[in-house]
């Protein structure tokens, strides 16, 4: 198989009756689920407003269809909830710290994070995934080349900076390894892409 049609790939088939209506439960149930996790709080009042708000979501806004080629896999699915709950208390506890310890402010830089798999499913996943752990937000996802933007707090090295960036690779690589398919697994093994290295600090010096 050539880089070409790795790069481009067949073109999708039409979605059945089925198919779409499939999509939309999955895009609904996704968009509910991350309304609750945003809040914080599980009650019916917010999981019946995120349905609400999710369906008015996508009749105002359809989204493309997206087709899912993985398999979900139970072990690696586990092992991703897992780890990100621990990445959660974890990032807690250091941006506390961050809020009350004397010295000067943390400062914060935008990280450039290209991505192995790129897919409109697995940008999503690690974008939402990144934004849901205090300390760090995306800014901004590049579609064309699978690339995060990505505000961090609490960076003084490109050391830590460095280590930022394989934190992503290695999220990306958990969530694959939960619903990716074969191809996108294998894609892991190969290096990561190159991007932008230097972050670029929001107070204005140079890194």
């Amino acid at each position: 198989m050539t880089d070409e049609s790795m790069t481009t790939g067949p073109a999708n088939p039409p979605l059945d009756r089925r198919a779409r209506w499939r999509n939309r439960v999955v895009a609904v149930t996704g968009l509910a689920t991350m309304w609750v996790l945003l809040w914080g709080t599980l009650s019916w009042a917010n999981v019946i407003t995120g349905l609400v708000i999710a369906a008015v979501l996508l009749v105002v806004f359809p989204l493309p269809p997206v087709t899912f080629a993985g398999r979900i896999r139970p072990v690696g699915l586990l092992r991703f909830v897992l780890r990100f709950l621990r990445d959660l208390v974890v990032a807690s506890v250091q941006i506390a710290w961050l809020a009350v310890r004397f010295g000067d402010p943390p400062r914060g830089a935008i990280i450039a994070v290209p991505l192995r798999v790129n897919s409109d499913l697995n940008l999503t996943l690690t974008a939402e995934a990144l934004s849901l752990v205090p300390g760090s937000l995306i800014l901004e996802a590049d579609r064309g080349t699978g690339t995060l933007y990505v505000h961090v707090l609490g960076l003084r090295t490109l050391e830590e900076v460095e280590r930022f960036r394989g934190g992503v690779l290695d999220l990306e690589a958990r969530i694959i390894a939960a619903i990716g398919s074969a191809e996108e697994l294998r894609r892991l093994d190969e290096p990561a892409p190159t991007g932008p290295v230097e972050p670029v600090d929001l107070e204005g010096a140079s890194r």
